[in-house]
């Protein structure tokens, strides 16, 4: 017997799924709460109609779910199969069957995927979007939101800590992790909610299922015993990435954490090691410090942040040592144990010696990988990379069936939110009969540890790399009024100039509010606005975007405020 979603307090056609109260295997009753459902107007409970033993679980928690939908499966008390009482039709017994047409079917409801179908539905197209979890994708459910929120809980409780450099007293600030996820959650909810409202007014079919490719232009959409053919001119495949992972002895034991068990620890921890020094890892390791724990990054690698420029690297490989981080880059995990106590020991090998740190738990944060599980590409002729990492596309996002694209983190082109956006518009511009091209010369990148390091264009390592003529400038925060007012004088603005177009082709910032700075530098550098133009261009006053105009006069004359 099934259990199906039949309302949803309000006039809200879906929901999330809170927490679940029951398991496989469970005896449950009628009116007994079976799982919480979260909507706009709040939550609501739902309680089960009938009696019996669970059989099976089609849904699990944080999926969206719609009116209609599966939810248990369910053996009666008297042993055989219950017909329910509003459900007549054998067909709905055995689940829904729907053929749909559509102009384009997108697989996939991340930021590269709503994106591209809400661009598609405002010119006209009629619409069908696949996702098998949230609405959001990573980047919202398990990525740059989440963790930006709590970044933001730990600079704060960190800027309490040291309010006495403001002249404020601030005592008994602690900080309560479990109120820290639920704030993170709060913000998730909204923002996946407020994605759900845009589908709905762009008049976007939403299905809530696993796809898989039957031939080139049929896909199968499934939802527990729910089954969807959905037929499509075009096709637009935006499925993302998932966690990579490493074949470590001890990776399996109950401490060890992915980014995503991460983003929900509601544990007070009093140290942790991580293992990965890149964006991921870096990021943790400052939220981390920020919150009063103990930390140890434990890198591969000669040093961290390895896609930024050495200076960089250096700069906050320093600013983490100062505030009591633990850097062990050229080190390789050999193995992760058990102390008698239950805290775990991450062994390593540097220098040709082993050794050891103890902590109470352990993030691997080892990059991701292009998810392409379960699609059943090669119904579909689709080629992979060279590598076999992710799925070939050109500049068009194409790939190598002409009538369907790949965009975001499953093409392995660029692993960034705000660049799947863009590729999904790319594809669909191709897909209205315009000739639209991809170009990745001016791609901001963020890295939210504290301070903040944003870089877009050329890195000064690659433009050497390339043989090219260039320039650098540097200008300190610690010679900005702004900086210095807000107690973040760490850092500085780097530009790239190419001596032989005079152009500006790259640039790097590390420091406070770089993550809106490089907005401005993406700009200068899409745009090819000159060195000259920057120069007269006025800039307010006292403000951080300062230092990008000062970094600009050190190419030439120097900079009005510094001096080396």
């Amino acid at each position: 017997m099934e259990i199906k979603l039949k309302s949803i307090m309000g006039k809200d056609k879906t929901a999330i799924v809170g927490k679940l109260n029951v398991s496989v295997g469970d005896t449950i009753e009628t009116g007994q709460v079976i799982l919480q459902l979260e909507t706009k107007k709040g939550n609501s409970p739902l309680k089960s109609e009938i009696s019996g033993t669970v059989e099976e679980i089609l849904i699990s928690e944080g999926q969206t779910v719609e009116i209609g939908q599966t939810l248990l499966c369910v053996k009666s008390e008297s042993g055989g199969e219950t017909v329910p009482k509003l459900d007549y039709f054998a067909g709905m017994i055995n689940g829904k069957k729907e053929d749909i047409n559509a102009d384009i079917l997108i697989i996939g409801g991340g930021p590269g995927g709503y994106v591209a179908a809400i661009h598609a539905a405002k010119n006209g197209r009629k619409v069908v979007l696949a996702e098998r979890k949230a609405m959001g994708g990573t980047c919202l459910n398990e990525g740059c939101i989440p963790t930006k929120a709590i970044v933001k809980s730990a600079e704060l409780y960190e800027h309490i800590k040291n309010a006495n450099e403001f002249g404020l007293e601030v005592k008994d600030a602690r900080a309560d992790m479990s109120k820290i996820i639920d704030r993170k959650n709060s913000i998730k909810d909204t923002l996946v909610s407020g994605i759900e409202y845009l589908m709905n007014k762009n008049e976007i079919r939403v299905i809530k299922g696993s796809a898989s490719f039957v031939d080139e232009r049929t896909v199968s959409v499934k939802s527990g015993r729910d089954e969807y053919t959905v037929e499509a001119e075009n096709i637009i495949i935006a499925t993302g990435s998932t966690s990579s992972t490493l074949k470590i002895p001890g990776i399996d034991n109950e401490f060890v954490m992915n980014s995503t068990k991460a983003l929900d620890c509601r544990d007070n921890m009093d140290c942790v090691t991580i293992i990965g020094g890149g964006v991921i890892g870096m990021e943790f390791a400052f939220i981390y410090s920020n919150l009063g724990m103990k930390v140890n990054v434990v890198e591969y690698f000669d040093r961290v942040l390895t896609m930024v420029d050495s200076d960089v690297s250096e700069e906050i490989c320093k600013i983490a040592k100062q505030r009591g981080i633990g850097i062990h880059t050229g080190s390789k995990v050999t193995r992760i144990g058990r102390e008698e106590n239950g805290k775990a020991v991450v062994f390593f090998e540097k220098d040709g010696t082993e050794r050891f740190i103890t902590s109470d738990k352990v993030l691997v944060a080892t990059g991701r990988e292009p998810d392409v599980q379960g699609l059943e590409l090669e119904n579909t002729g689709a080629a992979a990379n060279e590598n076999g990492r992710g799925i070939a596309v050109d500049s068009g996002m194409r790939t190598s069936v002409k009538h369907i694209y790949a965009i975001g983190d499953v093409n392995s082109r660029m692993q960034l939110a705000h660049v799947a956006s863009h590729e999904g518009m790319v594809a669909v511009d191709n897909i209205l009969g315009k000739d639209a091209h991809m170009d990745y010369t001016a791609v901001p990148n963020v890295i939210f540890t504290s301070p903040e390091i944003a870089n877009v264009g050329l890195t000064e390592d690659a433009a050497l790399r390339e043989g090219l003529n260039i320039s650098v400038s540097k200008f300190p925060f610690g010679a900005n009024g702004k900086a210095l007012t807000m107690g973040e004088s760490e850092g500085f603005v780097k530009l790239i100039k190419d001596l032989d177009t005079g152009g500006i082709i790259g640039g790097a910032i590390i420091g406070p509010e770089a993550s809106a700075l490089i907005s401005t530098l993406t700009m200068i550098i899409n745009s090819r606005i000159s060195e000259e133009e920057i120069i007269h261009t006025v800039f307010a006053h006292p403000t951080t975007g300062e230092s990008i105009h000062e970094a600009v006069l050190g190419l030439g004359k120097g900079a009005f405020h510094y001096h080396e």
